[in-house]
């Protein structure tokens, strides 16, 4: 206990400096938040809210494709070129491609779910090509673009919603977990596997993903603690696509969630979700601590959810049209394409190819679904006990007995 204690007086004083005055992301210093010629966020007004102002967040890339300089961040992208955006285009295009086609399944009745991820792409796809190949994701069930990064075949996401498989790929193959259901346990996860590492020696980070709902969880907070008290390396990246389903984040919380992550003893800092240059600056940053021993960072990614929560969900029921078309303004794959064009850095040809490509990325997936086998209807009673268990015998008997009147009624005709 004496040797935790003082390793955490250590870490609260490393804390403070990050916090007040270094690249921690608080409010009111010059952080990564609140740097000099940061933009300032603005989160169209519900109807019946109160209009507030919100904090600064990091932005390298304007709405309208100006790129615009950041003294803390800009050394963390100094090296891209054209090449790289339009390789980070790419990965946008395609994902979102893939998202679309995947909701289009789902209509058509071919998957039974799908949580969809359009609006996020620069969150994911900036914070994926962060990471280097022995760094470790695990995602909610909506990181498509970041399994996109981690090199896993869009069609191996698709078999868990189509009921096929429990996954469909090996998380030790891409360093990247199977997708988590379960609202905000992953941090947990996360944070364990994170300490782990640090027993290790190893350098490698690791990153957990969730959304701003998730943040109301108990799983989290416990994250945030055991994180902070063993300066796990560990990457908290919280997308704030403004609505838990129906619930809004100023009826989640009383202050910005970036903001939450002082409490624990670490910095946090929210970065333009929809900016894919901020959030691959930003999420460099915090990995780079993370690696060097200077523990959790918490990046709160300011974006907006597009579409409905997922396919069963309605969201019109409780949002209106005015303030998607205000996040619209902002799109992330939108806003890159500006760039490029008024840079040079891609012609009327790359689109095309891009085009081409990504309605091909579409019809493989449309195939690869439709070839995928039914599951075995029985496996749902294997595993469940080591040794078997003599109501799972019936349930199984019962089971059996059901499918076969069917057989029995076809039959009949």
């Amino acid at each position: 206990m004496t040797v935790d204690s003082s390793a955490a007086r250590k870490r609260s004083a490393a804390g403070k400096a990050g916090t007040t005055g270094s690249k921690a992301g608080s409010a009111g210093t010059k952080s990564g938040a609140t740097g000099a010629k940061r933009t300032t966020s603005t989160t169209p007004a519900r109807a019946g809210a109160k209009k507030s102002s919100e904090p600064a967040l990091v932005q390298l890339l304007t709405p309208e494709g100006k790129r615009v300089e950041n003294a803390e961040y800009d050394s963390y992208v100094a090296g891209i070129t054209p090449e790289d955006l339009r390789g980070l285009y790419r990965d946008m295009v395609l994902t979102r491609r893939f998202d679309a086609e995947a909701t289009a399944l789902q209509r058509q009745g071919e998957l039974g779910l799908w949580a969809s991820l359009l609006g996020q792409e620069a969150a994911q796809i900036g914070s994926g090509r962060a990471l280097r190949d022995d760094d470790y994701v695990f995602p909610t069930y909506r990181e498509h673009g970041v399994a996109w990064c981690r090199g896993v075949d869009p069609t191996n996401l698709l078999g868990m919603f189509r009921g096929v498989n429990n996954g469909g790929w090996d998380p030790n193959g891409n360093n990247f977990h199977l997708y988590t259901i379960v609202i905000g346990s992953q941090t947990l996860h996360a944070t364990g596997y994170a300490m782990g590492v640090a027993k290790d020696g190893a350098d490698s980070a690791v990153i957990a993903y969730f959304g701003d709902g998730a943040s109301s969880q108990g799983d989290v907070a416990e994250s945030f603690t055991f994180s902070a008290v063993y300066n796990a390396p560990v990457v908290f990246f919280c997308q704030n696509n403004q609505w838990a389903i129906s619930e809004p984040t100023e009826k989640q919380t009383r202050v910005p969630l970036y903001q939450r992550a002082q409490g624990y003893g670490f910095p946090g800092v929210r970065v333009d979700g929809n900016d894919v240059l901020a959030c691959l600056a930003v999420t460099k940053w915090a990995l780079e601590r993370a690696r060097n021993g200077e523990g959790p960072t918490l990046v709160e990614a300011f974006t907006y959810r597009m579409g409905a929560h997922t396919t069963s969900d309605d969201p019109s029921r409780y949002r209106g049209d005015e303030e998607r078309q205000a996040w619209e303004a902002k799109d992330p794959i939108l806003r890159l394409r500006r760039h490029l064009e008024a840079s040079n850095h891609a012609d009327e040809g790359f689109f095309e190819e891009l085009e081409a490509e990504s309605e091909a990325l579409g019809k493989r997936v449309r195939e690869a679904v439709r070839a995928m086998p039914d599951p075995d209807h029985f496996a749902i009673f294997e595993n469940v006990y080591a040794d078997g268990h003599a109501l799972v015998d019936e349930e199984r008997a019962q089971f059996a007995a059901y499918q076969a009147s069917f057989a029995d009624a076809e039959g009949g005709h």
